[in-house]
């Protein structure tokens, strides 16, 4: 169960965030609380494993980058882990995701590579398939962005005219 100052501070975390040298500041003042109170409870919901991960996101069409691709890599499960952390660590590559294979579609590692044209995706690519000896791939090329939208959660809990 979460207290309501927490599911304020959930609230007011989604979504756009001041780029502001203090912006858990503003955060406070919508929370009707303190800039510390704030970072507590958000290092407090981190430490309960309530809250994985607080991070940006980044719109690549608007960053320069005019072609991203998923690829979909073919690993071998005994190696998957080893081989999405190494690709992980490329700064290239935004996301990776370990997924479950079947028999029409082998492929069971996924990463997301932004770039400002195909070809560099392409390079990248392989980059990452020298690196990994993973020479089984696909590249799935994003024609057009259709939707993306983040989970909101406790959206009632702030008054939306501050």
């Amino acid at each position: 169960m979460l207290t309501d100052l927490e599911k304020k501070v959930v609230a007011a975390i989604q979504g756009d965030i001041p780029i502001k040298s203090r912006p858990y500041r503003d955060i406070a003042e919508r929370v009707g609380t303190d800039e510390e109170t704030v970072l507590s409870v958000l290092k407090d919901l981190h430490r309960r494993g309530l809250i994985r991960r607080f991070g940006a996101t980044l719109r690549h069409q608007k960053s320069g980058f005019s072609a991203n691709a998923m690829v979909a890599w073919r690993v071998d499960e005994a190696r998957v882990d080893e081989v999405g952390e190494k690709m992980a660590e490329n700064p290239a590559v935004s996301h990776c995701y370990r997924r479950v294979w079947s028999e029409k579609w082998p492929y069971n590692l996924y990463t997301m590579i932004h770039a400002q044209d195909k070809d560099t995706c392409r390079a990248m690519a392989r980059e990452l398939s020298e690196k990994t000896g993973i020479a089984d791939y696909i590249l799935l090329f994003s024609d057009r962005e259709l939707k993306k939208t983040s989970m909101v959660y406790f959206e009632d809990e702030l008054d939306t005219e501050a």
